[in-house]
């Protein structure tokens, strides 16, 4: 059986192999081993539960991080391209993100929309203003 960290690692090996180098290289001088605590405690005790794919759980925390607002922003554009890694397609994003006005209100959706714009473009290799 694996541990959690074992777990974790795996699975950020398929959204972002690089994730836990970013993480050590910005965090871990501050706070000693956060990289490694966050990659077993979010991936390896979180996402990698069983009961819903991975795909479903990276659109639950888009879902989740547009209606916490522009605070969230940064991560919400790791995730983002974290469920473009896992599957899902531009159009289920977007979507996931518009179903939040009804919940976070329309300037968090915005907000959200502006940031999966700014990660499509940077896919395309287009890079244009956002509407703020």
């Amino acid at each position: 059986m694996s541990t959690a960290l074992e777990r974790g690692r795996a699975l950020t090996q398929k959204l972002n192999p690089d994730l836990e180098k970013i993480l050590s290289d910005r965090y871990d001088g501050l706070l000693p081993e956060f990289s490694e605590s966050l990659i077993e405690w979010a991936y390896g005790r979180h996402y990698a539960r069983p009961g819903l794919d991975l795909k479903t759980r990276q659109l639950c925390t888009i879902a989740a991080l547009t209606v916490l607002g522009g605070q969230t922003g940064p991560q919400l554009k790791i995730n983002i391209e974290h469920t473009l890694a896992a599957g899902a397609g531009r159009t289920e994003i977007v979507e996931a993100i518009w179903q939040m006005a009804v919940y976070g209100g329309l300037p968090a959706a915005i907000n959200g929309l502006n940031a999966a714009r700014e990660v499509f473009e940077a896919e395309d290799g287009n890079v244009t203003a956002t509407a703020q």
